[in-house]
C-alpha cells in the first residue's frame, strides 16, 4: 500500500491565511485571520507535511498578483510539492502558477463551466499537475446521493458528485479534492460515505477535505473512506495537533505514512 499523506491547506485572503465555516461566510465577515501563508509553509514543511494546498478565496485581479508572490516565497523555501487553486480559468493561468513554483493546479467552478480545461491542462502539462477540487453536498438528509456546487460553494449545478468526478477523470485529472460541504469547518468528522464512493470510482488519488476534528477521523476517511490523503485546515492552524501528531496516530493504526 502506498503511503497515505497528510496536506494542510492554507485558504489564502488578500494575502492573508484565514479560515471560515461550511463555505460562503467571507460575505458574512465571518473569516478569522490565521497569519502568513509564507509562514505558516514553513511550520508545516518542518513538521513533515507530505504536501501543502493553497486556496486563493479572493482571485480578483489583484489577489492573483498576491498569489504568484505568496508560491514564489513559498516554493523557494519550501522542500514539499504545492498545489494552488482558486481563480485559475486558463491554461494560460495555470502556467502562471506552475512557473511561480506549484507543483500542481487546482481547479473547480472553472472545470464545471468548461470541462474541457481540464483536458487542455492534461495535455499541455500532464495529468499529474491537474486536480480536480470537487464541493459536494447532500442533496436530501439521509439520502445517499450528493450534488456538486461551484463558486464556492454557493450555486447548485445539479451535476452528480460521483459522475462527476468520473468525467473529470476521463478528462485527464490525474488528482481529485473532495470537499464536504455539510462537513467543513465542523471538526465532527469526514463525510466517509461519498468519499468511499469516489475513491472506488476513479483510479487517481483522493483527498478528502472537510470535517477533520480529531485524529480518529483522519484514520477513519484513510481507512473506510479509501482516501488517499487527509486534507485539513484549523487542527493546524489553531494548534491542536501538528502534521507528526497525525502521522503518528496513523503509524500507531498500521496505515502507511511517511515519518
Amino acid at each position: 500500500m502506498l503511503a497515505k499523506r497528510v496536506i494542510p491547506c492554507l485558504d489564502v485572503h488578500d494575502g492573508q491565511v484565514t479560515r471560515g465555516v461550511q463555505f460562503g461566510v467571507a460575505e458574512k465577515g465571518g473569516l478569522r485571520n490565521v497569519g502568513d501563508p509564507v509562514e505558516l509553509a514553513l511550520r508545516y514543511n518542518e513538521q513533515g507535511a507530505d504536501e501543502m494546498v493553497f486556496f486563493d478565496i479572493t482571485a480578483t485581479a489583484h489577489g492573483r498578483g498576491t498569489m504568484v508572490d505568496v508560491i514564489e516565497r513559498a516554493a523557494d523555501q519550501c522542500f514539499m510539492p504545492l498545489t494552488v487553486g482558486g481563480g485559475i480559468k486558463s491554461v494560460d493561468d495555470m502556467y502562471t502558477m506552475l512557473r511561480a513554483g506549484a507543483d500542481k493546479t487546482s481547479i473547480n467552478s472553472s472545470a464545471l463551466a468548461n470541462p474541457e480545461l481540464i483536458r487542455q491542462g492534461a495535455e499541455k502539462f500532464g495529468s499529474q499537475c491537474i486536480v480536480v477540487s470537487i464541493d459536494a453536498k447532500r442533496v436530501v438528509p439521509g439520502v445517499d446521493k450528493w450534488e456538486v456546487f461551484s463558486h464556492g460553494g454557493r450555486k447548485a449545478t445539479g451535476l452528480d458528485a460521483v459522475e462527476w468526478a468520473k468525467r473529470a477523470v476521463a478528462l485527464g485529472a490525474g488528482e481529485i479534492v473532495l470537499n464536504s460541504i455539510d462537513a467543513d469547518g465542523t471538526k465532527a468528522g469526514f463525510d466517509l460515505v461519498i468519499t468511499r464512493r469516489i475513491s472506488e470510482c476513479v483510479g487517481v488519488p483522493v483527498v478528502a477535505s472537510g470535517g477533520a476534528g480529531s485524529l480518529e477521523h483522519m484514520a477513519e476517511v484513510l481507512l473506510e473512506g479509501k482516501a488517499d490523503a487527509v486534507l485539513a485546515a484549523s487542527i493546524f492552524h489553531f494548534g491542536t495537533y501538528t502534521v507528526g501528531d497525525v502521522k503518528q496516530f496513523l503509524a500507531k493504526q498500521n496505515i502507511p505514512v511517511r515519518l
